[in-house]
């Protein structure tokens, strides 16, 4: 196992690299001169001139490369050419926000999907099954953003129970933190309930019908037993696979139900970067994400480890 965590920590430092060349090259390809709309409508030759060398425009693709890869490397992602702040600041402020929906959407959908799952496998061709299996058509063919519209147009203008939007920080009141989050927690945990129930099913339709779990049952074991320890734990790998994925997503902002809940985390600080041109602030917050998902993938593979006792030989 340490050997393998070897060989996965060399291979981000390049699979890191080919990212960052990758999102500073399609970067360039965006329309517009940051520096002529930054200079506004008069466009003076002067300060498009002054923006252009502070913006490093006026250097080779090259070198511009270089000189962002060192920043970074230096723990400067660059300055936010709007705010002229620092875009490592930015990414601070917002960051804590969108982990904490990511985290609360995806307790939701495992509270949900998997036990569902594992309901409809074992009550294959039951109601139960029938049922779990309506609930994941209807979670994947919802969107977002029409669910989270009903649900305020539920919970905060017709009971009045929940805020229909903002956001509270949950050092100030956790209260009304959860009250402000729980909503749009449920929005992204439902689409996400509904795909991992549906593999939780497949894969324990598959395992339960192998041929240690009817050996387990011949020996006695019970339902559950068979069910949780044997069946379930040899079906996990689909599922973290897919977790770390699904909650990668959530880490790179959900862009939709951020701006229907007015919620001040990574999906607006991408949208409004990407409709001001603030070039810096794209790249910077795109590679903490790429960074989040090859972080999420190498947790996964040692979850591998720690589900599957064969792997560790």
């Amino acid at each position: 196992m340490l050997d393998y965590l070897v060989k996965r920590l060399l291979s981000i430092a390049p699979t890191l690299l080919f990212v960052s060349m990758l999102i500073f090259g399609l970067q360039q390809l965006l329309p517009g001169d940051p520096a002529k709309i930054l200079a506004g409508e008069d466009q003076d030759p002067t300060v498009v001139a002054y923006l252009r060398a502070k913006l490093h425009l006026d250097e080779p693709l090259p070198l511009r490369y270089a000189h962002w890869v060192g920043g970074v490397l230096h723990g400067d992602l660059g300055e936010s050419v709007r705010t002229q702040q620092p875009v490592l600041e930015l990414i601070a402020q917002k960051l804590p926000v969108t982990v904490e929906l990511a985290l609360l959407a995806f307790a939701i959908a495992l509270t949900i999907g998997i036990p569902a799952g594992i309901v409809s496998a074992v009550g294959r061709g039951t109601a139960w099954d029938y049922g779990a299996n309506l609930f994941a058509l209807w979670g994947l063919s919802t969107p977002n953003f029409w669910l989270g519209i009903l649900m305020i147009l539920l919970f905060s203008v017709q009971l009045g129970w929940l805020p229909a939007s903002g956001y509270v920080s949950p050092f100030e009141d956790l209260g009304a933190n959860l009250r402000a989050m729980i909503m749009p927690a449920f929005v992204l945990g439902n689409a996400i309930a509904a795909v991992l129930m549906r593999h939780t099913r497949s894969a324990m339709l598959q395992v339960l019908a192998s041929d240690y779990v009817r050996t387990a049952r011949a020996k006695g074991l019970s339902e559950r037993t068979v069910v949780l320890k044997h069946a379930l734990r040899n079906a996990l790998t689909p599922i973290i696979t897919l977790g770390a994925l699904e909650l990668g997503t959530l880490l790179s902002g959900a862009v939709l139900t951020e701006q229907v809940f007015t919620i001040p985390g990574f999906g607006k600080l991408i949208v409004d970067s990407v409709f001001n041109r603030d070039y810096a602030v794209v790249q910077g917050v795109v590679l903490v994400t790429a960074s989040a998902y090859i972080t999420l993938n190498l947790l996964a593979d040692l979850a591998y480890f720690a589900v599957n006792p064969r792997l560790r030989h």
